[in-house]
């Protein structure tokens, strides 16, 4: 696949804030002021898309397929946005995925960052455009108060800099209901990475939310995993978020032929309520020959717990035990 690397960011530079899956009416309006003063202090001009912030919600907290895609269509095709973000997450941005013209977005490469059930929508676009996108923060991410700096610095690091960024935990992390209450904050010391399997790869990231990236299995829009993918997954609690979840989504990878072209494993941080110890983990991970002699890191700063990562889905990663380097 030809890739196409979207320009980095500078000062004066517009960015779009669009809702592919829910809406911006559920963000507080404490954390939009804080998520607009913080890109506005990068110097970026913020708008937002004309149906972000429509108040004839669905059953599914989202405005119709026809409005979320002519927001994405606009966004593209305004010369004026240099990068396009996601307001959150939801449960069916997969629904846009037949609608979405790939030749527009192809032909106005730009920035795109979302992460959640936004991994339809990632990972499709580079699937379909060869545009490198970003597996990262939300708009609604940046509008927490605390406990965001390490969000922040990878970040712009990897949008505004050199695009590249070698990877240290976070001194702490957080999986509390901070949207509820800005200043009543849970903060929990990082134990680091949990070294798995030790080794040495490097390739081609594909990233996404597990659960959401096996949405994609069968269609056209999951990105093949070609020869050297380093795959970066991550897992929510949901009804059934626990390591059983986690391991019959694997296993549904594992079941896809080119799997065989995943030369490295990177695990996000899992939610407190998914009750996912480093013993458990160890146990699935370490059940499956498939997996014995590839580099296996997890407990990374990426997922639904916080701080986030901002991660290039086909960009390259450089693994060398611990030592994890990302760049576009």
């Amino acid at each position: 696949m030809q890739k196409i690397v979207p320009n980095q960011l500078k000062p004066g530079d517009e960015i779009r804030v669009i809702a592919p899956a829910r809406g911006l009416k559920l963000i507080g309006i404490d954390s939009r002021e804080i998520a607009v003063k913080r890109l506005n202090d990068f110097g970026l001009k913020v708008s937002f898309a004309s149906n972000t912030t429509d108040d004839n919600f669905d059953m599914m907290l989202s405005t119709s397929v026809e409005k979320r895609v002519a927001d994405i269509h606009e966004a593209f095709a305004d010369p004026r946005v240099k990068a396009v973000i996601t307001v959150i997450g939801g449960a069916n941005s997969n629904q846009l995925l037949p609608y979405i013209d790939f030749d527009l977005i192809k032909k106005n490469p730009k920035i795109f960052c979302g992460f959640s059930d936004i991994t339809t929508l990632v990972d499709s676009i580079y699937a379909k455009t060869g545009l490198v996108t970003f597996y990262g923060p939300h708009f609604s991410t940046l509008g927490m108060l605390k406990g965001c700096a390490y969000t922040l610095e990878h970040w712009h690091k990897m949008l505004f800099g050199t695009g590249e960024d070698v990877i240290a935990p976070s001194a702490e992390w957080s999986d509390d209901l901070w949207f509820l209450d800005q200043e009543k904050r849970d903060f929990i010391e990082n134990e680091g990475y949990w070294m798995i399997n030790p080794g040495q790869a490097e390739g081609t990231i594909i990233a996404g939310n597990l659960g959401t990236f096996c949405l994609l299995l069968g269609t056209p829009f999951r990105p093949k995993f070609e020869k050297d993918t380093i795959l970066f997954i991550e897992d929510c609690f949901t009804s059934a978020g626990d390591i059983l979840d986690f391991e019959r989504h694997l296993q549904a990878l594992m079941y896809q032929e080119d799997f065989a072209n995943v030369k490295a494993l990177v695990i996000g941080r899992f939610q407190k309520a998914s009750d996912v110890s480093r013993e458990k983990l160890e146990f699935i991970l370490k059940s499956k020959p498939q997996l014995q002699n590839m580099p296996i890191i997890a407990n990374v700063d990426f997922g639904h717990t916080t701080p986030l990562l901002t991660i290039p889905v086909g960009g390259t990663a450089q693994i060398k035990d611990a030592r994890i380097k990302i760049k576009i």
